[in-house]
């Protein structure tokens, strides 16, 4: 019997241990997907909304947990309901303008002038228009006034303001110079938002000569709204809507 060949039984033992090891390898190594400064960044912009998300739930859990602290002390005392409900009435009646309210703050009084004459300024120039008023308003308000009233009639969300000759109306009424501008808030800011060189206020003032004379108050006392009103087209919107 011949003796085989060592050489091709070498060959053939290499090639199975290849076939085998490259077997193990396909079963066993992962494909691997390149690491790229983009994916990195959408993971990261993931990561954070999660986070967004687990922040706003967080809060959302701490309200929730804070109305039940309420519902379960009413349940214990009955008066509280009446209360709560008394607070709330209390709380929107003032937004709404219908409560009197005082406190610091500060009084503007304004008239036209027509005695100065400036050459090249009409004559309009000097007398105080629906505008005046409303960029007054407009200055007071984003300086945080609360509550503000003209010749004592109530601001609120629905007031006009619109020229009518000598006169201004507001609230469907006509009222005249001087106008008395009344505002409750931080004095110092509302004088600033007034009285500061550039506003409104010191234009008038200073450029068209009209009278301008805001004051610091201690206690300023503005009227409720006396007038009615009531929605025509806009109507509330209930939950699941």
């Amino acid at each position: 019997m011949k003796n085989k060949n060592p050489k091709i039984i070498l060959s053939v033992f290499s090639i199975l241990v290849g076939v085998l090891l490259a077997s193990q390898i396909k079963l066993q190594v992962e494909l691997i997907v390149p690491v790229t400064i983009r994916s990195l960044q959408e993971t990261q912009n993931e990561i954070n909304q999660i986070n967004n998300e687990i922040i706003e739930l967080n809060n959302i859990v701490m309200q929730k947990e804070e109305e039940l602290k309420v519902l379960e002390g009413i349940l214990e005392d009955d008066r509280k309901i009446e209360d709560i409900l008394l607070e709330d009435l209390k709380y929107n009646m003032a937004i709404f303008g219908k409560t009197p309210l005082e406190g610091p703050g500060i009084e503007i009084v304004m008239y036209d002038n027509i005695d100065t004459i400036i050459e090249g300024f009409d004559i309009n120039d000097y007398i105080i228009h629906d505008v005046d008023i409303l960029n007054v308003l407009n200055d007071l308000k984003i300086a945080g006034a609360e509550a503000i009233s003209i010749n004592d009639q109530r601001v609120i969300s629905t007031s006009e303001i619109k020229c009518g000759g000598p006169i201004i109306r507001i609230n469907g009424r006509s009222i005249a110079t001087p106008f008395v501008i009344k505002a409750i808030g931080d004095p110092k800011l509302l004088m600033a938002s007034v009285n500061a060189p550039g506003t409104y206020g010191d234009t008038l003032r200073s450029v068209f000569a009209i009278g301008f004379e805001p004051e610091a108050k201690d206690k300023v006392a503005i009227p409720a709204y006396a007038g009615n009103f009531s929605y025509k087209y806009a109507k509330s919107v209930e939950e699941g809507d």
